[in-house]
């Protein structure tokens, strides 16, 4: 097992996906962030069962950064309680692997 993670997290609009993934790059709390348009989410909220299109961010990260990557989605995400879910990467290419490192803050792992 890596100490990769691929983290999802939902957002509300594509300019927010856009920005969020941006974020997280440019701070090097992510290697990579894929976006992916219109999912449907069902969820429970404040007792009542919701559904609404999403954009779903496939966030590229390690398990070192995680509390920093949480704490700063939810310091610009516009839900009151953004998702924040790490799974973690059992393995991947050593090329990949090699990359992804590189383009996280040093300390990553």
């Amino acid at each position: 097992m890596t100490d990769k993670t691929v983290i999802l997290c939902t957002c509300a609009t594509e300019e927010e996906a856009h920005k969020l993934a941006r974020v997280l790059v440019e701070e090097r709390l992510a290697a990579c962030v894929n976006v992916i348009p219109h999912v449907r989410s069902f969820y429970r909220w404040k007792g009542e069962v919701q559904s609404d299109s999403e954009w779903l961010l496939l966030i590229k990260s390690s398990r070192g950064l995680f509390a920093a990557l949480a704490a700063r989605l939810e310091s610009v995400h516009s839900y009151e309680v953004p998702e924040a879910i790490a799974l973690a990467v059992l393995e991947g290419s050593a090329n990949y692997m090699d990359w992804f490192q590189a383009n996280l803050r040093e300390g990553a792992e």
